[in-house]
């Protein structure tokens, strides 16, 4: 692998993904709105992903041998970039999330756990056949490209979580699609073929990330460690179930190495053990060496992140078996912790 385009990689795991790329000697392309400068030694190119006018000019005749995708977030994106790379690179990855298994976003993944008793519901780690993106429904007739109406139909998490679904659905789509142009569609229609993937197809499908500090846009692991540092109670669910976590470091790293690999599809990426929020906050608490924490079930108020009423963990045995060395939750957490607890302290 000699040169890589990301697509993002301004902020978070996503700029390490770019200088970790750049350090292995590979040259990189970054492809991003431009708000913010790349790292040295990076070829910068500006456009917004989703007009494909705009996106053809900046890429001029550049070629890659893979593209990472950190930004898609829709089937709408997915269509143009399919267009667009189609001739462009052999392999397209794309960064996509745990939120794809969330049943409180679909209505097919709110089915019972065939071997858990009485019909409870999932209550596994779950591998990535639960969302298989062959078989994921398209609606094209929903507003992607318009964000007040998209908003209008569906709440936020549907919208992230859909979107995502719908956006690997048309990446893995083996079929005629909507989105492609008639005279292509006249084309195969004489010769009788399919329309293929035009690139071999993955889907990194990231957890919860933490650590990094002040890097963290999301401010989710400052959220524990301020209020559990002053004493103050936790939100959380009366009865809350365990999720999956990884490193910003280890997914950026997952990032590049699955771009390399040849393997195709869905795939986990995921530390290796799981953590509910009570758990979480007892590992802060002896971090910072602050008392136990304080837990709330109030009614009418949010839940704390990373509080989940469903069991929310992952299977990352796919990953493994491919020849990724997954690293242990609980071994870089606390780093993780003082570096948040660092950052909300020199804000």
């Amino acid at each position: 692998m000699r040169n890589v385009l990301v697509i993002g990689g301004s902020r978070y795991f996503g700029r390490h993904l770019v200088t970790l790329l750049r350090d292995a000697g590979i040259g990189v392309t970054v492809l991003n709105r431009g708000s913010s400068p790349t790292p040295p030694g990076v070829t910068a190119l500006v456009a917004d992903r989703a007009d494909e006018t705009a996106l053809r000019a900046a890429l001029g005749a550049r070629e890659f041998d893979a593209v990472i995708d950190q930004v898609c977030a829709t089937p709408a994106h997915a269509a143009v970039a399919r267009r667009v790379f189609a001739d462009r690179t052999a392999r397209y990855v794309m960064t996509s999330t745990i939120e794809v298994y969330d049943p409180a976003t679909a209505e097919r993944l709110r089915t019972p756990d065939p071997l858990a008793p009485l019909g409870q519901v999932w209550r596994r780690p779950v591998r990535e056949e639960r969302v298989d993106p062959m078989a994921w429904p398209v609606d094209h007739a929903l507003p992607w490209d318009d964000a007040d109406r998209l908003a209008a139909l569906l709440d936020p998490a549907t919208r992230y979580a859909e979107g995502k679904r719908q956006a690997e659905a048309v990446f893995a789509s083996r079929s005629q699609s909507e989105s492609e142009s008639q005279s292509e569609s006249e084309s195969k229609s004489k010769s009788g073929s399919e329309s293929q993937p035009p690139f071999a197809f993955v889907s990194v499908r990231s957890t919860h990330v933490l650590g990094g500090g002040p890097l963290d846009f999301t401010g989710r692991l400052a959220h524990y460690t301020e209020r559990i540092a002053a004493g103050l109670p936790i939100e959380i669910h009366p009865a809350p179930l365990p999720t999956s976590f990884i490193h910003h470091r280890e997914i950026a790293e997952f990032l590049a190495w699955a771009a390399a690999a040849d393997f195709t599809g869905p795939v986990n990426a995921c530390s290796h053990g799981e953590l509910d929020v009570t758990e979480l906050s007892e590992l802060i608490a002896d971090q910072l060496g602050a008392p136990r924490p304080r837990f709330s079930h109030g009614t009418g108020v949010a839940a704390s992140p990373f509080s989940f009423d469903r069991y929310y963990a992952m299977d990352n045995t796919r990953a493994t078996e491919l020849g990724f060395t997954f690293a242990k939750t609980r071994d870089w957490l606390p780093e993780a912790i003082a570096e948040a607890h660092a950052a909300r302290a020199d804000a």
